[in-house]
């Protein structure tokens, strides 16, 4: 199948590092705003072509599937775009800004019949398919706590992708939506409350948070910063024992806990970075002629995203 890329920053170059260790995955081509950086990148990662607009690889019949790494702000019209145009659509996290606008791409994804998934790559790796494995097999006994953050110190600038509030910068939807996605992703519950306290950085984005959902019979505390890098682990927690998940975001291993005793640790010794497992799965489904993810469905997206606005809510 063959792949084009929208965009030629850092989670571009590490998709793009991964491709060659996706089997039946070609490198069509990649596009930018600016040509030359189109053509720097495509000879760099081995691409077929360059374009020096969106609008050339949308109209590229030689495309198959397009990975969407833009700004935020971009995904909505990138994605609808790229599907108007008879193409597959792998997007970068979050989906959307805001609900509604994952609503919409819903929306065209049905009335286009292409493929649309969220690049939620943490949810394909192996430690924690493992780490989902060893709950649905009782290891650690009924659900009560969730507990994962996600920061790194950020140099302040106000006009940076990070900083800028006119491409939704903010720490919540850069780093925090992988806390709010892997909470998510063990209940699959919205939480009945939201309780959230936060810093904002001089430009009026969230630089800092920390957030309690409460669910019936479980609490998930989450967080995220740019002022700070925080330990940046997940703990899943049940009444006879807890899972352990050092950096989950990019998780190559998995520590199981009957209380205070190591009883398994799970370790995939990887060759790549990881976005290979998702592009795969990508592959798989669109060779099989579905059009949305069992992984991560559409509707676990929105889920997420809203979550996520009752969290910026309360920053």
């Amino acid at each position: 199948m063959r792949w084009g890329l929208l965009g030629t920053g850092s989670i571009c170059s590490q998709f793009a590092s991964d491709l060659p260790h996706v089997p039946g995955a070609i490198c069509g081509g990649v596009a930018s705003r600016e040509s030359e950086r189109a053509s720097t990148f495509a000879a760099k990662y081995g691409f077929a072509k360059s374009y020096g607009s969106y609008a050339e690889l949308f109209a590229d019949p030689g495309i198959d599937i397009v990975y969407v790494g833009t700004p935020h702000t971009e995904h909505l019209a990138n994605a609808r775009d790229a599907m108007r145009a008879d193409k597959h659509v792998l997007c970068e996290k979050p989906l959307t800004v805001f609900p509604q606008e994952t609503e919409t791409l819903m929306e065209i994804q049905g009335q286009t019949g292409k493929y649309l998934m969220e690049a939620m790559w943490t949810w394909f790796l192996p430690a924690i398919r493992q780490a989902q494995a060893w709950v649905a097999e009782g290891r650690i006994g009924a659900l009560r706590h969730i507990k994962a953050d996600f920061g790194y110190p950020q140099v302040f600038d106000a006009q940076s992708r990070a900083y800028n509030p006119d491409l939704a910068g903010g720490c919540l939807l850069d780093m925090g939506v992988y806390p709010v996605a892997l909470a998510w992703l063990f209940h699959k519950q919205m939480p009945g409350n939201i309780q959230v306290t936060g810093k904002r950085a001089p430009s009026g984005v969230d630089d800092d948070f920390s957030a309690i959902l409460e669910y019936a019979d479980h609490l998930t505390t989450i967080g995220s910063s740019f002022r700070c890098k925080l330990q940046n682990w997940a703990y899943i927690i049940g009444r006879e024992g807890y899972i352990a998940i050092p950096d989950f975001w990019r998780a190559s291993e998995a520590m199981l806990f009957e209380f205070d005793r190591q009883v398994e640790h799970y370790r995939d010794d990887r060759a790549h970075l990881g976005f290979a497992y998702e592009a795969i799965a990508v592959q798989q489904d669109i060779a099989a002629g579905r059009t949305r993810s069992d992984v991560i469905s559409l509707a676990d997206s929105l889920a997420i995203q809203k979550i996520m606005a009752g969290i910026r809510a309360g920053i």
